[in-house]
């Protein structure tokens, strides 16, 4: 259970640990359940928002998955199942602000959305959430979000650290600050979840002042066992000392 996860590091020495609270509002989850890879059942999706409300999280934006060929969520299947978790929570008595959006994978179905829909955004100036393929990116993912910026949009592009095809030319993550693209990286990242590559990016992006956001990406128990890890980590305080926008969604 996640209630006793942090049994696992009593052989942590005592330390003063960070206070994620500093991050204020997580924006990237998955905790609306049954509809993507993240919480399966209603009781996973309210342990997970409970561990981070122990963790000093006062507002979650969860972000279900949007895809073409996989998740065919809708504004209405994610709207839907916000409302169930937030009925569960007021049951539980667990006193966390919960939102949704969506995380949008760029293929051409999100093009078409795109066009002709209005996509569901995070906060009040319409940040969205994108995500590309871990193998090759689109040949034209900057004409895509430069259209999302032409409609009013404002792309956030999640986990950059994590695709391996900018590992070696780091002046791509500039060339999207530079038009405009915010940059999110995960939180487990900085603990090495997602590798020794992803880590060092990671941690060169917050090196550069180039972290505008900080997301969970919780999906399940494990995520919440790295999470616990990342409060250990030696970058994570320059991470929280740094500008974030999340305190203003």
């Amino acid at each position: 259970m996640l209630k006793s996860l942090r049994n696992i590091f009593k052989s942590e020495p005592e330390k003063i640990l960070p206070d994620l609270s500093q991050i204020g509002v997580d924006m990237h989850s998955h905790l609306i359940p049954g509809i993507d890879d993240g919480a399966k059942t209603l009781e996973d999706s309210v342990e997970l928002i409970r561990f981070m409300h122990n963790l000093g999280y006062t507002k979650l934006i969860t972000t279900p998955h949007i895809m073409s060929d996989y998740f065919r969520n809708t504004p209405e299947i994610i709207m839907e199942g916000l409302d169930t978790v937030r009925a569960a929570l007021k049951a539980e008595n667990i006193p966390v602000e919960i939102e949704a959006a969506a995380e949008y994978y760029i293929d051409d179905g999100f093009i078409q959305k795109l066009e002709e829909e209005k996509l569901l955004t995070i906060g009040k100036n319409n940040y969205l959430l994108v995500e590309v393929s871990y193998i090759n990116p689109p040949d034209n993912v900057r004409d895509v979000l430069f259209r999302a910026q032409v409609l009013g949009y404002k792309p956030i592009l999640a986990h950059p650290e994590r695709y391996p095809f900018w590992y070696r030319t780091f002046e791509e993550y500039q060339a999207f600050r530079d038009m405009g693209v915010l940059l999110q990286i995960n939180l487990n990242s900085v603990s090495g979840y997602y590798g020794p590559d992803a880590q060092r990016i990671a941690e060169k992006l917050i090196d550069n002042n180039m972290v505008d956001l900080v997301g969970s990406d919780l999906h399940h128990m494990k995520h919440a066992a790295s999470l616990e890890r990342v409060l250990y980590e030696k970058y994570l305080p320059k991470l929280l000392d740094s500008y974030l926008l999340n305190q203003e969604l």
